[in-house]
């Protein structure tokens, strides 16, 4: 059954979160901002009309709420089809050693390394490919100082970015400690055999120690753990950036 005609902005935007219910809590936010956005526009641009008769006259020009969510809906689904990286032919499930190493072939496993360190909204959703918001939650109307702070004071939304970004920083460090920690010894231990053939030949003056290290056999194994190192490393990062990103999206995203 079709929905009365919303006669206020919160019927409006109540109407239009229901019919994106099923979508990605990110997208009903960005809906929500602008719909409230240009309805707030409409009525202080027609003074000496009531909200009730703006929101008739915006339904025959900016939509109905089912439509402007059909509208986003559609629009979601293309930017997905757009950003979606082209589809892998069919292929026998790989074997576990394949699947390992199968991370070099992944772009978001090296993106991931960098979003350690970087990690919130737009940028998370760039290297990440979780949604993220694209407009703020929409402050609504204008409110005196005091109500204001009250409102925000009020807002549980305001303290779960706090608590996001008190998090960072334990989060930032181990982040940091991860990737140095395991490039520092991945690209030491991978790069072993050249900087002993480069030190023998007297081109660097760094050497691989103790000298028991040095021997062939030993180079061989050093550079075996580095791959291993590096490999893990990578898909540590590439998990590390799918948690940061829930976590972001669960203390940063309003609910829809």
């Amino acid at each position: 059954m079709t929905p009365a005609a919303p006669r206020s902005i919160d019927a409006y935007l109540k109407q239009l979160r229901d019919a994106l219910a099923d979508q990605d809590p990110a997208l009903i936010q960005d809906a929500a901002y602008d719909a409230e956005e240009y309805l707030r526009a409409e009525i202080a641009a027609h003074p000496d009309k009531s909200e009730a008769d703006v929101l008739e006259l915006i339904a025959s020009t900016y939509g109905a709420p089912e439509e402007v969510a059909a509208a986003y809906r559609e629009t979601e689904a293309k930017v997905k089809a757009a950003l979606q990286p082209p589809a892998r032919p069919a292929v026998q499930a790989p074997s576990m050693l394949r699947s390992f190493f199968s991370v070099y072939r992944d772009p978001r496993a090296y993106t991931s390394l960098f979003v350690i360190s970087l990690g919130e909204g737009r940028l998370i959703e760039a290297m990440t490919g979780e949604r993220m918001p694209r407009r703020p939650v929409h402050p609504g109307p204008k409110l005196s100082l005091w109500a204001g702070i009250v409102a925000m004071l009020k807002d549980a939304r305001t303290w779960t970015t706090l608590a996001y970004f008190i998090l960072m920083l334990p989060l930032g460090i181990i982040y940091f400690v991860i990737a140095t920690v395991g490039l520092a010894f991945g690209l030491t231990f991978t790069l072993a055999i050249p900087i002993e053939v480069l030190h023998h030949f007297d081109l660097i003056g760094a050497s691989i120690q103790p000298a028991w290290l040095a021997t062939a056999p030993m180079l061989i194994a050093l550079n075996i753990i580095g791959i291993i190192v590096l490999t893990t490393l990578l898909h540590a990062a590439r998990g590390i950036a799918r948690a940061h990103a829930r976590i972001a999206k669960r203390l940063l995203v309003t609910p829809g």
